[in-house]
């Protein structure tokens, strides 16, 4: 669900949310974590999201000793939020430039899949 923010989206967040499994949450590393950043932390755990991998985008246009910075300021809204924000996969990248083939970018983009399919299968009603 794409959720860019904006107060109009936030109620078509959560209806899909509560049946979400998992999240990908992008932030800019440019940018760091804005208010809508800790909105849709927040939001994700009332609605019950139980895995998040946050994916830190823009890293290319970044001032390299921020970075983590960054990663360490969203570890702790998580934490605050409920999550297990040291455990929580971060991966380090530029969407930008791994669609114009970047293999540095490419190989990240690679790396959140992987760590998607790391990701715990869902118990469904079926499956019971």
């Amino acid at each position: 669900i794409d959720c860019p923010g904006h107060k109009d989206y936030i109620k078509n967040m959560i209806t899909g949310a509560a049946q979400m499994d998992a999240a990908i949450l992008v932030v800019s590393a440019a940018d760091g974590a804005q208010p809508q950043t800790k909105e849709h932390i927040l939001l994700a755990k009332h609605v019950g999201v139980p895995n998040l991998i946050v994916f830190l985008n823009k890293c290319d246009l970044a001032i390299p000793d921020l970075i983590p910075l960054v990663e360490h300021e969203i570890r702790e809204i998580l934490t605050k939020n409920g999550y297990k924000g040291d455990e929580i996969p971060f991966i380090q990248g530029s969407a930008l430039k791994a669609l114009d083939g970047d293999s540095k970018y490419l190989s990240k983009i690679e790396e959140l899949v992987a760590e998607l399919d790391k990701l715990p299968l869902p118990l469904r009603d079926i499956d019971k």
